[in-house]
């Protein structure tokens, strides 16, 4: 080969070469920025799934203790009732007993009025003994019907407190929700 055909291979080669390094480089720089790339969604992907995950948590805990919160308020205004229920039961059972109590004694004034005025010798006494025993019954009646009267009310009140301190409670929960809403 002559002199200027060798320059020439030479120089062939040598652009080879640099066309060779130009495109190692090239490729390097490319395989380095789709390395970038891939790294950088990669973390903004686990950014996303993190941010997601710490979301789902907080709605879940928020679901949860808001599900906590209605199941122990339902099963406290259940509580109240049976309290409620238990009270009226017992100021029924007492309302009872004094029924059973005043028709008992009714029937023993009764029976005694009975006898002393079959043991009346004229009609004027028969007719005092009369009107004595009315205006006893009268008044036992009225004695009577006033203390089951107040009876009553107080057994309405206390079986009534604890439905009515659950409904302040739910009440106050309420506004306190939907102020904070």
């Amino acid at each position: 080969m002559n002199p200027k055909s060798k320059a020439a291979a030479a120089a062939v080669e040598e652009m080879t070469k640099s066309g060779e390094n130009g495109l190692v480089a090239g490729k390097e720089i490319v395989d380095s920025f789709v390395k970038v790339g891939q790294e950088a969604a990669q973390k903004g992907y686990e950014q996303a799934v993190s941010l997601t995950k710490e979301q789902v948590e907080k709605a879940r805990t928020a679901v949860a203790k808001g599900v906590d919160e209605m199941s122990a308020l339902g099963k406290d205004n259940v509580d109240a009732v049976v309290q409620a229920s238990t009270i009226y039961a017992k100021g029924v059972e007492v309302i009872g007993k004094e029924v059973m109590s005043y028709a008992q004694a009714r029937m023993e004034s009764n029976m005694a009025a009975m006898k002393a005025m079959m043991g009346a010798r004229t009609l004027k006494e028969l007719v005092d003994l009369q009107t004595e025993f009315a205006r006893n019954a009268f008044d036992q009646m009225v004695t009577e019907t006033t203390k089951l009267s107040e009876i009553g009310v107080k057994v309405a009140n206390d079986a009534f407190a604890p439905i009515n301190a659950r409904v302040n409670v739910v009440v106050e929960k309420i506004t306190k929700s939907a102020a904070a809403a």
